[in-house]
Formats: structure tokens, C-alpha cells, sequence
């Protein structure tokens, strides 16, 4: 596997440290950010392949922050996986409607999690994305 980039951005510093442990164990570069503003200085400097993207953050919210990325020529073939606690009826579809292309639900699977951005990386490679 190729060193592929993952920016988390989560504001619940457990699911940040669980999620960052589970994938630099898989070989990828990670980097945090606990909120959406800091997600966006992050992103100044660094260029990831996929972001996954807590719904619910303090301040601009995972939507927002989602749909401004996905309008961001420069940024719209980065892969945004949504991460929610509050799975509730319809909100995998709000996700997908705001630019995101997959969605996991929290607590975090710790055999899923690897899988699924694997699998989202993937599929983002076969699309030529």
C-alpha cells in the first residue's frame, strides 16, 4: 500500500487518539485537527487523500466545513468520510447530499475503520479520483 494521508478531525480527543493509532498502524500518514478551523490550517500545509470528518463539531459543523471543501476546486477529489455518534434516520443521506463519500458511525469499529478507508481509498483509485 502506498503511504496515503488521512486528516481526522474530530473534537473528542479518545475517537482523535483510537482513530490516529488505527491508521498510522496501517501504514498511513495521519494528522488531527479538533475543529473545523483547525482542520482548515491543517490543511494549509498538508495535502491529504481523505478526511474523516466529525459530524457534530464545535462551531462550524462537519457538514459545513464538508461542502466548503467539496466546492474548493483544489480540494473537491479529496475523500470525506463522515464520523457520527447521532445515527439517526436520514443523516447518512445529509452526509452524502453535503459532498461526503462514505459514512461510519461512532463508537469506532476498530476492524471496521481500517477497512472502510481502505476500501474508500480504493474505490476513489479505481474512479481515478
Amino acid at each position: 500500500m502506498a503511504c496515503e494521508s488521512i486528516l481526522i478531525v474530530d473534537d473528542n480527543p479518545q475517537n482523535l487518539k483510537l482513530a490516529c493509532i488505527l491508521l498510522t498502524g496501517e501504514g498511513y500518514d495521519v494528522r488531527t485537527a479538533i475543529d473545523a478551523e483547525h482542520a482548515l490550517e491543517v490543511l494549509g500545509s498538508f495535502n491529504p487523500r481523505l478526511i474523516l470528518m466529525d459530524l457534530q463539531l464545535p462551531g462550524m459543523d462537519g457538514l459545513t466545513l464538508t461542502r466548503q471543501l467539496k466546492s474548493d476546486p483544489a480540494r473537491t477529489d479529496i475523500i470525506i468520510v463522515a464520523l457520527t455518534a447521532y445515527a439517526m434516520k436520514g443523516d447518512r443521506e445529509k452526509a452524502l447530499a453535503a459532498g461526503c463519500d462514505g459514512y461510519v458511525t461512532k463508537p469506532l469499529d476498530t476492524d471496521a475503520l481500517p477497512k472502510t478507508v481502505a476500501r474508500c481509498l480504493e474505490k476513489a483509485g479505481r474512479r481515478g479520483v
